[in-house]
């Protein structure tokens, strides 16, 4: 048997080093301008980055220029979509892991072992890069992953009366707490919410409700990317939001920049958030570093707390072979420990998804990262489906029909499955 095994690693290694061998690398000849559409450019907190990135990056290779492509969050994609419509296509895309179905069924993404160097995917985490695949190959990179932590405010908590090195770790605890955290004001009088889980009908609402199906042991899709909605798993947790509601813990329809906002604030006591969300509130209040904690996502019913693997990343486009070339270059940069050090230090609280990055010092030492950790190893995979957007979209409708709406849970997630049944199988 250790022969067998043996042979098998030897037979890997040597396929591996021929499919490398066999793949020729294109210098890019002469000036290549490439397209990167990136919506952070708007965004205040990220801008100097991605400025700077520009500049480092052009200055490390002079025939390569990049021009931004921007838009507001909601509407890059539409944006990049429309350009390719009209003949006029962009090299990269920065954006989710959500958006990598959709813009494979626009045609629009390559398969990302198709331009980058097996050396550089192969130093992918297997699993992380396993949730960008669609066919059985992946179509997208992850700068880094992130899964949904639970942000908790230390000041408050003491005020409470709670121990602010002792987070819930259930959502019975939760509640408990809770209950405390809601008597609390701020020093303006204004009411202090004790959870926050967002609901506002955009589709990141969506993906974090789907975190909470998974906190609780539930699922969404299986694994033909099928709904599938009965199980006790997503009841408790539509029940769940249903109750924070009516118990008045949750400001009610909300965005994660509103819980953001209200977090950076003193206003919201504890919140579901992607690790890197916190930049949102350290923007709104640079203070918030110092009464700011994370812990691992709740663990509800017979769930083990697990939560949805969310991910920047960036989707490729194949334009040829001297702009794929120049892409290749570009995608190495910007995912390298020297690029990403102080971006995921000081803007952005994530975990390197490359196995040579695990040991970064600003990961390894981030105060914010640190309570968290354990959520890295217990995220969940959604299956992709084309019409994820819509789906997510769905799951928003189905919160507010048992939070704004007042209605009955069984019978909210009955009419749920008939809307969301026919709108991802267009």
């Amino acid at each position: 048997m250790k022969k067998i095994v043996v042979f098998l690693l030897v037979l890997a290694m040597v396929s591996a080093s021929v499919f490398a061998a066999g793949k020729t690398e294109v210098a890019p000849s002469g000036p290549v301008t490439l397209k990167v559409a990136n919506y952070a450019l708007l965004e205040g907190g990220y801008e100097p980055f991605w400025k700077q990135v520009k500049v480092d990056f052009e200055a490390a290779n002079p025939d390569i220029t990049i021009e931004w492509v921007t838009a507001p969050y909601g509407e890059i994609v539409n944006q990049v979509v429309n350009m390719a419509g009209g003949g006029n296509k962009v090299d990269v895309i920065f954006g989710e892991i959500d958006w990598v179905p959709g813009l494979v069924d626009a045609g629009l993404a390559a398969p990302v072992r198709d331009i980058l160097p097996a050396a550089f995917v192969d130093d992918f985490y297997p699993d992380v890069l396993k949730s960008f695949e669609v066919g059985g190959k992946p179509y997208g990179i992850p700068l880094y992953v992130s899964p949904y932590v639970l942000y908790y405010n230390k000041n408050l908590f003491t005020q409470a009366g709670l121990d602010a090195n002792k987070p819930p770790k259930t959502y019975d605890e939760m509640l408990s707490y809770a209950q405390k955290l809601s008597l609390l004001k701020d020093a303006k009088g204004n009411k202090v919410y004790a959870f926050g889980q967002t609901t506002a009908s955009v589709p990141v609402s969506g993906a974090s409700l789907t975190a909470m199906v998974f906190n609780f042991g539930g699922q969404v899709l299986d694994a033909q990317g099928k709904l599938a909605v009965d199980n006790q798993g997503f009841k408790d947790a539509f029940t769940m939001v249903q109750k924070l509601d009516q118990l008045g813990y949750n400001p009610q329809n909300a965005k994660l920049k509103d819980l953001r906002n209200l977090f950076a604030l003193g206003q919201l006591a504890m919140y579901y958030d992607q690790s890197w969300g916190f930049n949102g509130v350290k923007s709104i209040n640079p203070d918030a570093i110092n009464f700011t904690a994370s812990a691992e996502p709740l663990k509800g019913g017979s769930g083990a707390g697990a939560s949805l693997l969310q991910a920047h990343c960036f989707i490729l486009v194949d334009n040829g072979d001297a702009r794929k070339a120049a892409l290749s270059k570009f995608v190495e940069f910007v995912i390298s420990e020297q690029t990403l050090s102080t971006y995921l230090r000081d803007l952005t609280p994530a975990y390197p998804a490359k196995k040579s990055m695990a040991t970064m010092e600003s990961v390894v030492n981030n105060g914010i990262l640190k309570g968290a950790s354990a959520a890295a190893g217990r995220v969940q995979v959604q299956s992709f489906i084309p019409r994820i957007s819509d789906l997510n979209l769905e799951l928003c409708s189905l919160a507010q029909a048992v939070t704004v709406g007042k209605m009955d849970v069984a019978a909210s997630i009955e009419k749920f499955k008939n809307t969301a049944s026919v709108k991802i199988s267009k």
